[in-house]
This record gives C-alpha cells, sequence and structure tokens, in this order.
C-alpha cells in the first residue's frame, strides 16, 4: 500500500492495496525467469507473461493521462463530494465481466496490442511506475465527486464513466491479465531453464 493511502477515503484506500497488490504480483510473477520464459506463448494466439505486462502498461499509459485530465478539470470546476460512491449496474456488470478468471476472450484494441519480444527489465519497470502513478491519481481524486466527474472510455469514447467505476475498472483489468499471465507460468509446457 502506497504512503498516501491514510489521507484516502475507505474507497479509494482499497483501490490504493489494489494497486499496490498488482505491483507485487506481478513482481513475484516475474522473479527468477528469464528473457525466454517471459516471451514464451503457449500458443500462436495467446500472450506471453511479458505480452500481458506490456498491454497493462499501453491501457494504463492512456488511462492514466486522462485521469490526470478528467482530475484537473474537476478540481477547476470545483466538483467536491464525498462518497461512498457507486457503480450503478452497468458498472457493476463492466466489472464482473473484466474480473478474472476470464469467462470471454476479447480482441485488444490496435492501439493496445504488445510488441512481441520487449525486455522483461523494461516492461516490469513501466508497469510498477504505472502503480505508483495510479496511486497519486487516488491521491489527487481524495475529496472529488467520483460520481459526478466522467471520463471517455480508451478506446470506445462514446462511453463515458464515473471516476470511481474508471479507477476500479483499471485494477479489475489489471487482476484479469495478471491471472491470464499467471496460467502462462503454470502451463504444464512452460519452458524450463537448463
Amino acid at each position: 500500500m502506497s504512503t498516501m493511502s491514510s489521507s484516502l477515503t475507505s474507497e479509494l484506500a482499497e483501490l490504493d492495496r489494489q494497486f499496490a497488490a498488482a505491483k507485487a504480483e506481478a513482481s513475484e510473477l516475474v522473479n527468477g525467469l528469464k528473457e525466454p520464459q517471459l516471451n514464451w506463448r503457449p500458443n500462436a494466439h495467446s500472450w506471453s507473461i511479458a505480452e500481458c505486462l506490456q498491454h497493462l502498461n499501453l491501457v494504463g499509459d492512456r488511462c492514466l493521462q486522462m485521469l490526470e485530465e478528467a482530475l484537473a478539470d474537476a478540481r477547476a470546476r470545483g466538483l467536491l463530494g464525498h462518497g461512498p460512491f457507486g457503480y450503478g449496474w452497468v458498472g457493476k456488470w463492466i466489472l464482473a465481466k473484466t474480473e478474472p478468471p476470464s469467462k470471454h476472450k476479447y480482441k485488444a484494441p490496435r492501439a493496445f496490442t504488445p510488441v512481441y519480444g520487449q525486455p522483461i527489465a523494461s516492461v516490469l519497470l513501466t508497469f510498477s511506475l504505472l502503480q505508483d502513478q495510479l496511486a497519486q491519481q487516488l491521491e489527487h481524486a481524495s475529496g472529488l465527486d467520483l460520481a459526478r466527474i466522467k471520463v471517455r472510455a480508451p478506446e470506445a469514447r462514446l462511453f463515458r464513466f464515473n471516476l470511481q467505476l474508471v479507477f476500479a475498472w483499471i485494477a479489475a483489468h489489471e487482476r484479469r491479465h495478471l491471472w491470464q499471465a499467471r496460467q502462462v507460468r503454470n502451463h504444464a509446457a512452460f519452458p524450463g531453464i537448463r
């Protein structure tokens, strides 16, 4: 958990805990593995561990930009409020569809499709820094009305979601792909290092 969590509401503190847990899980997941293992794919249509993390970095970077803009705008407009904030039935449905274990496969938009063969050191460092930046955005969101602040979906610009849902979706999306990466590591054919 970040050092900022003591000033957060219970909702934001829980999200802070989730981002810290994702950071720890990613580190544990790649610990001791070599580049060939991290870039190994179970089949031609599956992602490697490194690709799962790089996808999260691509999506997270776009979301981070949107969060920064939305929070700055909300502060300027004085959109203050105190929770608890809800998701509504659509938000609950979106989160349920995002959480692992994955029941449905979705094709990633081109902008979020990872490039095969990236060095894991840079991918993991970027993911770790992203979690710290998300924690900072939670701190910036403290005291704002997370239900009234709307953010456009990254690749579906027609849809706008409240900020509470966006933070929760980012955390659920990270869990989904960390679970996917864990399935790769646990695969029966996952290569050992000789």
